[in-house]
């Protein structure tokens, strides 16, 4: 039979045709001459490194696929890495890393963020003045440092304006070390005991806007040249100045810094009861015998943190902050 312009045996003409590709290997690529280097910043899908001491602006390369790379990351580098004008180097492999810093985009959102990666040290940057303190922007980032098995300390700015020790009394149960710096009268600009506290680690510089972080990048290393905002008179926030994550090294090679824009929402909905719980291990091991899904929380039945400080086993007050900072997680996210 034959219709039109085709019969029905001639099967050339109306077979669909087939792609004609190369057949797939196996084979990857060795990226033998790769080089180290790690994420300084990101801006708009192009990574600033540093490899051999100097800056080398990259891509990701197309087999990374969706893999994140975040300032922090140390990674392997082929193609151009000579930071000459106009060279663009390719980011073949991210290095496992030590530690994520992350957050959700409040928390009732899954989709976990990694702002930094690499950091042993997580720096919380608070003025007692101007703007005002705020104690949950504190506490949440304290529990996101637990989380990200970093340590804490708390940087208190403008020590002049207003007594530290109101706020400290807060958190020195807890065990959380601190410094406080000055900008104008007795002391100002000596910021020898914050230098000790970051000497050998990489340290993240977190905080709300005006308090102060940027200043002290520039007093930390004078030629990072970060700008510096105000605060507003009417509202008491600050404006943003860093828009973007950035990586530092201090002065003498004695460590790094990594400056973060302010932040005015840190979820915290990755975060699980247990894994707070495991960063106080003298309130862990009281928990031992609390029933299944005990989250340790104010008012749960049979909890073995009440049952310690009925035995006086366990300090009210220490049991007190940690339940501070389990309520902050599942608080409010706005900083």
């Amino acid at each position: 039979m034959t219709t039109g312009r085709y019969s029905e045996h001639d099967h050339e003409h109306y077979e669909r045709p087939r792609r004609r590709t190369r057949p797939r290997t196996k084979d990857r690529p060795t990226y033998d001459d790769a080089v180290d280097g790690r994420v300084v910043t990101v801006d708009r899908g192009r990574f600033t490194l540093l490899v051999d001491g100097h800056r080398v602006m990259a891509m990701k390369s197309r087999p990374l696929g969706r893999k994140g790379v975040v300032v922090g990351d140390h990674v392997r580098v082929v193609g151009d890495t000579t930071g000459a004008d106009g060279s663009l180097a390719r980011i073949v492999e991210v290095v496992p890393r030590s530690t994520t810093l992350r957050r959700t985009a409040d928390d009732d959102d899954p989709v976990e963020r990694v702002i930094v990666s690499n950091a042993d040290q997580l720096v919380v940057v608070t003025a007692l003045a101007d703007p005002e303190p705020r104690p949950r922007l504190i506490d949440r980032a304290l529990v996101a440092a637990y989380d990200a098995g970093m340590a804490p300390l708390l940087c208190l700015t403008k020590a002049d304006l207003a007594d530290p020790e109101t706020l400290l009394s807060t958190y020195r149960s807890l065990g959380v070390p601190w410094v406080v710096t000055h900008l104008k009268g007795e002391g100002a600009g000596d910021l020898t005991e914050l230098r000790e506290r970051l000497r050998g680690r990489t340290s993240v510089l977190v905080g709300h806007s005006g308090v102060g972080k940027s200043t002290l990048v520039n007093a930390l290393v004078p030629d990072a040249h970060r700008e510096v905002g105000i605060v507003n008179a009417v509202t008491g926030r600050g404006r943003h100045t860093s828009t973007s994550a950035y990586l530092l090294e201090l002065p003498g090679a004695e460590g790094w810094i990594i400056d973060t824009p302010g932040i005015r929402s840190f979820g915290l909905a990755h975060v699980q009861p247990e894994r707070l719980i495991e960063a106080f291990p003298d309130l862990d091991e009281m928990t031992e015998e609390c029933p299944r899904g005990c989250s340790h929380g104010t008012g749960e039945p049979e909890c073995g943190l009440d049952e310690a400080v009925t035995a006086g086993e366990a300090d009210p007050d220490r049991v007190e902050s940690f339940r501070r900072l389990l309520a902050a997680r599942e608080g409010a996210s706005d900083w």
